[in-house]
């Protein structure tokens, strides 16, 4: 059987529609596992990957994380979206 050139054609955009879906479904899934996070996880979850890295480099040295205050911005921006 012989291929020309309007059925390679088809097939290679077949293969790119193909790869385009499944390049957005995986993009989805990463943004819904994303999105699963509260933004505290999120913000332990970067102070832990700090702490890891910072102690990685130099292990004699102690990293010591303060918590910081929420600004009046933030907390009033917390209290909307709640409602």
């Amino acid at each position: 059987m012989r291929i020309d050139g309007r059925h390679l054609w088809k097939a290679l955009g077949l293969a790119g529609a193909v790869g385009v879906a499944a390049t957005g479904a995986l993009a989805g899934r990463a943004e819904r596992q994303r999105r699963a996070y509260t933004p505290d996880e999120v913000r332990d979850r970067l102070h832990t990957r700090f702490a890891r890295a910072a102690a990685d480099t130099d292990s004699r040295r102690t990293v010591d994380l303060t918590s910081v205050e929420s600004t009046v911005r933030q907390r009033l921006s917390r209290l909307l979206r709640r409602r």
